[in-house]
């Protein structure tokens, strides 16, 4: 009963086009197990000479038949298993979206080779052929074809087929950012072939799907700063082939500048002094491009960031002399995606001249396993447990049932204090206040019900942080944490995760309280 109840809770914020979709592939049975491309049908499709400017330059992750993604390494012997699955969905995916064709070392040879090989492997191609991995391979092969001035009948024809199979099988099931990129490749795929029904279809998804999924504040819905990074990439690549192909007129090119201006501003505002980013929600490093690389791109493609306040997105960003603090005071994303939030509420990360020291504990697995729930939980986060429940109940990899609503915010010049619901089912809410000084940060948490709760306060530590306890006082290198109303305070391990199959372990403050918990955070 209890499992019906938790699928209830997940699915009663679909939107009816998630359910229709659902139902729509389920029944067509072809979402999982796609037919081989019919070349027959494409024959002779003819493409079209295309400009573009340079873009970011992928990291290394191709040399001799070795492939490296999310830190794992396979060494192929001979022809490439474009199906190799030993290491997860997520690293064969990584293999067939073709992203090392834009890598600095690669050569227009090798590049047609894989590309040909992948081919010759079409009539056995599993999860390569799923819409979303059509989707990147899709922008990648175009910018390598139209960059090294390449014209291949035998690419053109198994990419057009590919386009037709993403055309008919497009991500309204999913929405947020697989639906975007499909739009994205769409574009590209429409500017390549002057493809009518492409170019209509990808700007029907652009014009809704920016609209929606780019908040007022800059910020992209799903608040993951890493995929916010990728989103924006995206744009300026598109901004890169509608400005410098005159195809169609620019009727799209004014929306996309308006929301990557909108988006760089955030950015700016979100990545660290040190130019790292929070690793909130979905978020690890070596995925997307860098803020540094995005900002340098932007300036390429004349954009101008456009600074708006953090608002929607429920982030807040308090800079002082000394130290920067990011924390999380709203929502845990759009209800019917949520897949990349995390049981988050009130967490909150801290740099200390420019070096991290209180971290979220990051990302290493999109697998469904105990780490990716582990990941995702409350305990994960630098906010409070209370009576050993989660405030939202994420699980399943990618699902979030009952999940905490910010029921009040009062924000002033230096505090922001705000209540959410998420432990109501079990008579509880939970308050925290957050004053900033210049050399001082107060965290004040308040429990209120109707019973007495055991309450358990997290704070995790970066691994390169040096932390020692004495009586009611931590030291996190050259910063002071002294705490009050506590019942007991400890010095446990996690396992950060700053990357991809990637964990360091670390200390993580404990700090057991009732109703009432103040720290203060002295530098």
């Amino acid at each position: 009963m209890n499992r019906y109840i938790r699928l209830y809770h997940t699915i009663k914020y679909l939107q009816p086009i998630q359910f229709y979709y659902r139902f729509f592939y389920f029944f067509k049975m072809n979402f999982r197990k796609y037919a081989a491309i019919d070349y027959k049908k494409v024959k002779g499709s003819k493409s079209f000479t295309i400009k573009l400017e340079s873009s970011i330059k992928h990291y290394t992750c191709y040399q001799n038949n070795e492939f490296t993604f999310l830190n794992r390494t396979k060494a192929f012997r001979g022809t490439i298993d474009w199906n190799f699955s030993e290491y997860g969905r997520l690293w064969t995916y990584n293999l067939t979206y073709f992203d090392f064709l834009h890598q600095k070392s690669i050569t227009k040879k090798e590049g047609l080779i894989l590309m040909h090989d992948f081919i010759d492997q079409s009539a056995t191609l599993n999860d390569a052929l799923e819409p979303f991995p059509i989707s990147l391979r899709g922008i990648n092969w175009v910018k390598f074809l139209a960059n090294q001035n390449i014209i291949d009948s035998r690419i053109n024809d198994s990419l057009f087929a590919q386009y037709h199979i993403l055309l008919e099988n497009l991500e309204y099931h999913l929405l947020g950012n697989h639906l975007l990129e499909n739009g994205f490749s769409l574009l590209f795929g429409a500017y390549y072939f002057q493809d009518e029904r492409f170019y209509t279809t990808a700007k029907k998804i652009l014009s809704a799907e920016l609209k929606e999924q780019i908040l007022s504040d800059g910020a992209h819905f799903e608040l993951s700063p890493m995929y916010h990074q990728t989103m924006l990439f995206r744009i300026l690549d598109c901004i890169n082939l509608v400005k410098n192909n005159s195809w169609k007129t620019d009727e799209l090119l004014a929306l996309l500048e308006s929301k990557a201006s909108v988006m760089l501003g955030w950015l700016e505002t979100i990545t660290y002094a040190n130019g790292s980013i929070p690793l909130l929600n979905d978020s690890t490093n070596g995925i997307a491009p860098t803020s540094h690389d995005l900002f340098a791109y932007a300036l390429l493609q004349g954009i101008y960031s456009t600074k708006l306040p953090l608002q929607v997105s429920g982030y807040r960003k308090i800079v002082k002399d000394h130290y920067e603090c990011i924390i999380d005071v709203g929502n845990i994303g759009p209800d019917y995606i949520p897949g990349h939030a995390h049981s988050d509420t009130f967490n909150f990360e801290l740099h200390i001249d420019e070096k991290a020291i209180i971290v979220d504990t990051g990302l290493s697995t999109y697998e469904t396993n105990i780490q990716r729930t582990s990941e995702r939980s409350t305990a994960a986060h630098n906010t409070v447990v209370i009576d050993r429940k989660e405030q939202s109940e994420v699980w399943g990899g990618f699902r979030v049932a009952k999940r905490a609503k910010v029921i009040r915010l009062i924000e002033n010049h230096d505090s922001i204090e705000a209540t959410h619901d998420g432990y109501l089912k079990i008579g509880a809410l939970h308050t925290r206040k957050f004053s900033f000084d210049t050399h001082k940060i107060t965290i004040e948490d308040m429990i209120k019900g109707k019973k007495l709760h055991q309450c358990i306060a997290y704070l995790h530590c970066h691994p390169d942080v040096t932390v020692t306890i004495n009586d009611n006082a931590i030291q996190i290198n050259n910063a002071k944490l002294t705490c009050f109303n506590h019942n007991s305070l400890a010095l446990n391990t996690y396992n950060y995760a700053p990357e991809f199959n990637t964990l360091i372990p670390s200390t993580v403050i404990e700090i057991m309280f009732n109703e009432t918990l103040k720290m203060e955070i002295s530098l």
